[in-house]
């Protein structure tokens, strides 16, 4: 019974979450409409996720989060020091492989994605059988340093948190 009510209840807390931060007020209404909202969705399109994703330690996932924001504000201050100070003829940028042990297509969007968003670098394409990612790195006089510290920073902590 409840699995038909929440068929993705992360999902559904997510939205009442959201709604509620959009709404920018806490009320009665505000939480109803939420939940509405946080039902209707998830049980609308519950079809499209015939194999939804496991979250074996949810906890797991503030960490994740706070290591990202983390690393966004460090490389945020790294690449304005490299745009503002560092001559063009000291730049390396690179095209870097990173291969991947993770298997489900949720946790490698999840890893392109924060890839992605931390300033410097930018996921350019998965492989067509999922075991790599082509990562661009602004600046990336190692390489091989960047493909294991992308491993070792972020999809070791994936790997705890997807079964």
């Amino acid at each position: 019974m409840l699995r038909k009510l929440f068929p993705h209840p992360w999902l559904t807390l997510t939205l009442v979450l959201v709604w509620l931060a959009l709404a920018n007020a806490v009320s009665l209404g505000g939480i109803v409409m939420g939940l509405i909202l946080g039902i209707a969705i998830p049980a609308i399109t519950a079809a499209y996720w015939p194999d939804r994703p496991r979250i074996r330690a949810p906890l797991k996932i503030a960490e994740f989060i706070l290591v990202v924001l983390y690393d966004i504000v460090k490389s945020n201050f790294i690449v304005a020091r490299i745009v503002l100070f560092m001559p063009r003829s000291a730049l390396r940028p690179a095209w870097v492989t990173v291969p991947l042990d993770l298997r489900q297509p949720e946790a490698i969007t999840v890893l392109a994605g924060t890839i992605t968003m931390t300033p410097g670098t930018v996921t350019a394409d998965v492989s067509a059988d999922g075991k790599a990612l082509l990562v661009h790195c602004l600046h990336a006089p190692d390489p091989d340093g960047v493909a294991a510290e992308i491993k070792e920073r972020y999809e070791a902590r994936l790997k705890e948190i997807f079964a």
